[in-house]
């Protein structure tokens, strides 16, 4: 065993509490980045999804012709704005009623396709959009009138959901980089007293290894592998830690959030997402405890 990594351990046998301490703290600290960072990810999905999924539908006058009603479909597909254009038909749209009305099947044998208007729906890349699309789509001559499924209550309201979208939004990824920062914060804070506290200890030592001419890096190694090895270790078990809750979660969010891809649905896009937290974790793990220790040491020195 390396003469470093052995006396860092032997540091460790001699105060198990402060190791447990330590080791117990940055666990915490990086169990909840991993599950900010998660739901970071999730919840960046979900309003990529909503904003991407509210469809417009232009709802076409009965007496359109198929030329014109291509013309128009091909006009909103090569606009940048929009993706997705779809046409539905009257028997499609008879379809679509009767899927959605299956559990009363006396609903559906009133009906026919003739009371359906043909329609022509798309999604927004920005919902940004919204408004200037809906009000030209609504100029067009075989367009009866344009719905927007976002819509709380009338077309005037469509400024306010995407006003809503965009607080969302913003709340969200401040919030998030604000836990993130006091989060590395704090971990900076706790390695660096823990290591201090574990070096006043030592100051005999240190100032008898100077003595006998130990080099400044002989001297600081130790310490900086025990640092490393709390903060690893801190990282492993609140990365486990948290895997093992998601895992077990993962099937009833999945069920409740439905289509919207809250988490990667297949095995390789779930382990790609864990293992970069995790890769994300051991960088910042490994350089709060090069800092941590390199302060400690720094002011034990002064202190003497």
């Amino acid at each position: 065993m390396n003469i470093h990594l052995k006396t860092a351990v032997d540091y460790i046998k001699r105060a198990p509490f402060q190791a447990l301490a330590a080791v117990f703290v940055l666990a915490l600290t990086f169990f909840v980045a991993t599950i900010l960072s998660i739901l970071v990810y999730s919840s960046g999905k979900i309003i990529r999804y909503f904003e991407t999924r509210p469809q417009v539908i232009a709802f076409l006058k009965d007496g359109a012709s198929p030329e014109q009603i291509t013309a128009l479909q091909n006009h909103l597909s090569i606009d940048g704005r929009i993706k997705g254009v779809k046409y539905v038909s009257k028997e499609e749209a008879l379809s679509i009623y009767k899927e959605a009305t299956k559990d009363n099947p006396l609903l559906s044998e009133l009906v026919s396709p003739s009371i359906f208007p043909a329609s022509l729906e798309f999604s927004l890349n920005d919902l940004n959009y919204a408004e200037d699309i809906i009000e030209e789509v609504k100029k067009e001559a075989v367009v009866d009138q344009v719905g927007f499924t976002a819509n709380l209550g009338s077309e005037s309201s469509v400024g306010n959901v995407v006003s809503r979208l965009r607080t969302i939004t913003l709340y969200l990824r401040l919030g998030g980089g604000i836990l993130v920062g006091v989060l590395g914060v704090t971990s900076f804070l706790v390695l660096t007293v823990i290591i201090g506290m574990r070096m006043t200890t030592r100051r005999g030592e240190v100032e008898i290894l100077n003595l006998i001419g130990a080099s400044p890096g002989f001297i600081r190694s130790p310490i900086i592998v025990e640092a490393l090895i709390y903060s690893l270790v801190g990282v492993a078990v609140g990365w486990l830690t948290s895997l093992v809750i998601i895992l077990y979660l993962t099937p009833s969010v999945v069920n409740y959030f439905g289509e919207i891809p809250i988490l990667p649905r297949d095995t390789v896009g779930f382990l790609l997402l864990f293992g970069a937290i995790l890769g994300g974790e051991l960088l910042a793990g490994t350089a709060l405890a090069l800092l941590g220790s390199m302060l400690a040491v720094t002011r034990v020195k002064r202190g003497r």
